[in-house]
């Protein structure tokens, strides 16, 4: 893990972070993988274009000298550079050779593009399937900003990442080489010991400050991820900010996130000007060395002023690449450490996982049982404890009980974003574990106590349920949600857009759509997780309709908290405590006089104590729930 600032405390939803090797072994096989032939080819001919421009580069500086040479009157010492061509003719083959050499480069690169390209998509889509795929456990405790922000940093780093290893480190080796034969043989191996001693001190010099830099970066990058996930948390919770007349206090959170991040940001920027100046210093004293024995040369007659130009010339093609493998070695770890935070990520294996070669659920009838569930998101502290349930094919079975007693871990444990710890659930006989997610999935219909729609358009979220859908089909649920009319009535009609999670529309509106989603996907067995609890009255009343007739013809188990919406419900299980401590229709639950009973009464002496405008009486709890009951809704 990378080390953190004391106040960027690490939590559950942190990503862990993979060594630099393991993230180049991950990277590698993007160069080269398996049945992409024109990927190959693509970085076979990027590497030969690389290879002309370096023969190239090394030569250019042969035509720089000659052409000095014949200028200065010393050519004739060396006929066979000069012979047939003038100093004007060399300086063109000069600028030939240099365009040459940028022209490959270029070629290399626009060759070497799709490459890149290819590994980032692929790589981006590979870390959104998996975080798609993890479970809800991980969902619940990440954090939606950081982790946006690991993934930006780590998909931007892989084409970096890429280039850089096949393009600068080996052809930088390459031509330094070369080079360093050119000098031994074309002056005396003092040049090459010279060079030599530069460039070792340089690259010490540049690692070792690099690696301090990164453990600064690390800081940055974490401080970084921080304020970025302080801003979206509070934009995601833009209303409650209003509510409690919070924006001060969330402007000084982020301010404060903001300002660890400038002061290790600085800390970097410092750090990077004493790495330039101190580079530049020893390229200058390897530099300066290096023609101070070429004008001794040249003084002496052993040299002429082409060959002093031609050194010069190599001592600044040398730098180039040097400055060059600094700013790329930075990088370059800061790939690694960006990607590592991402491979670190799809490294986290999911919670809940497909067995293999598990059959797709093949539902019949839709039969929905619960044999001894135990199940727990904390091993020291269970939630349900030996429940036993069937939802018989085509019935209607309501859960009710007070908060926490486990109703909605039910239903969670139904669509298997969890598996239960001890027991068995199943559908028409087959094991939820035994089966595939997806055919699990697409035989639940679900809908939620408050539906989130994504910022697209009308059409878009209920297309949602069933993305193949006509519009004529859209339409059919949409007027069988009665919603259609309002929809129709929208300036866009069903092209408008309903905002971030929906919050352009109501909370009734809202339910119509996702209620006219579900229509859409027609599942055969329908989960209504307090589906009504958060809306007005009369809505509820209506909304109440509609789910009666979804549920019509399916397996259908709900979570209810107001007791008057499930009185018509073929069965009610009433849990407490993750066990079911009564069992019965409502008629029957109420002759018992036990806990369904007491609820019961409970609630319906609140309805009848509210009164809209006035507080509620004394010793009546008041709360949104405290509403007036519809009559279609009440007990027979």
């Amino acid at each position: 893990m990378a080390p953190r600032s004391p106040a960027v405390p690490a939590t559950p939803g942190d990503p862990p972070e993979s060594a630099g090797l393991s993230v180049i072994r991950r990277v590698a096989p993007y160069l080269w993988p398996e049945g992409l032939a024109w990927v190959k080819r693509r970085v076979v001919l990027a590497l030969a274009m690389l290879l002309i421009s370096k023969v190239v580069a090394v030569g250019t500086p042969f035509f720089y000298k000659a052409a000095v040479d014949a200028l200065s009157g010393e050519g004739a010492a060396d006929a066979a550079w000069t012979l047939g061509a003038g100093a004007v003719g060399l300086t063109v083959a000069y600028g030939m050779a240099r365009a040459m050499n940028i022209g490959f480069q270029q070629l290399r690169d626009v060759i070497f593009a799709s490459v890149g390209q290819r590994a980032l998509r692929q790589l981006a889509l590979e870390t959104f399937t998996h975080i798609h795929r993890m479970s809800m456990r991980y969902h619940i405790t990440r954090k939606t900003g950081g982790l946006s922000r690991i993934i930006e940093r780590g998909v931007k780093g892989v084409e970096f990442l890429l280039r850089f290893l096949l393009f600068s480190i080996g052809p930088l080796l390459l031509e330094l080489l070369m080079i360093a034969v050119v000098l031994a043989v074309v002056f005396d191996i003092w040049y090459l010991v010279v060079v030599v001693v530069t460039i070792a001190l340089y690259v010490w010099f540049t690692f070792a400050v690099t690696e301090m830099r990164v453990k600064i970066r690390r800081e940055m990058n974490a401080e970084d991820t921080d304020a970025n996930q302080k801003a979206i948390d509070s934009l995601l919770n833009f209303e409650t900010v209003k509510y409690f007349g919070a924006e001060a206090r969330e402007a000084e959170r982020y301010d404060g996130a903001m300002g660890r991040y400038v002061a290790a940001a600085l800390k970097t920027q410092y750090s990077l000007a004493v790495l330039n100046f101190g580079q530049a210093l020893l390229i200058t004293a390897g530099l300066v060395v290096v023609m101070v024995m070429a004008a001794r040369g040249v003084a002496a007659g052993t040299l002429t002023v082409g060959d002093f130009v031609m050194v010069n010339a190599y001592m600044i093609q040398i730098t180039m690449p040097l400055n060059f493998l600094g700013t790329v070695y930075r990088e370059i770890r800061q790939a690694l450490v960006d990607m590592g935070q991402m491979f670190g990520l799809l490294e986290q294996p999911a919670e809940v996982q497909d067995k293999p070669g598990a059959p797709p659920l093949r539902v019949g009838e839709g039969v929905v049982k619960l044999e001894d569930v135990h199940f727990g998101y904390d091993p020291a502290r269970p939630i349900l404890k030996g429940v036993s349930l069937e939802v018989p094919a085509g019935r209607t079975v309501a859960i009710v009980g007070s908060s926490g007693s486990g109703k909605s871990t039910i239903g969670r444990l139904l669509f298997r974003f969890y598996d239960v710890t001890a027991g068995r659930l199943t559908i028409d006989g087959q094991d939820v574990r035994d089966v595939t997610q997806d055919s699990l999935h697409a035989s639940i219909g679900v809908v939620p106590q408050d539906t989130v729609l994504f910022n697209d358009t009308i059409r878009y979220n209920i297309a949602y349920g069933r993305p193949d859908a006509t519009f004529a089909e859209i339409e059919a649920v949409a007027r069988a949600a009665r919603i259609h009319d309002f929809i129709a009535a929208l300036p866009e009609g069903y092209d408008t857009a309903v905002g971030e999670r929906g919050l352009k529309l109501s909370g009734g509106e809202k339910q119509r759509v996702g209620i006219a989603r579900t229509l859409l996907k027609d599942p055969p067995i329908l989960l209504l997780d307090e589906a009504t609890s958060a809306l007005d009255t009369e809505t509820e009343a209506e909304i109440q309709i509609q789910l009666k007739g979804l549920g019509r013809g399916r397996t259908v188990l709900v979570i209810a908290h107001r007791l008057s919406t499930i009185a018509d419900a073929d069965q009610i299980v009433v849990l407490e405590d993750g066990e079911i401590v009564e069992r019965g229709s409502h008629a029957e639950l109420l002759a018992r006089q036990g806990r369904y009973a007491a609820l019961w009464f409970r609630q319906q002496t609140e309805e009848a104590a509210w009164v809209p405008g006035r507080r509620p009486a004394a010793g009546v709890r008041g709360s949104r729930s405290a509403r007036p009951v519809p009559a279609g809704c009440r007990s027979r």
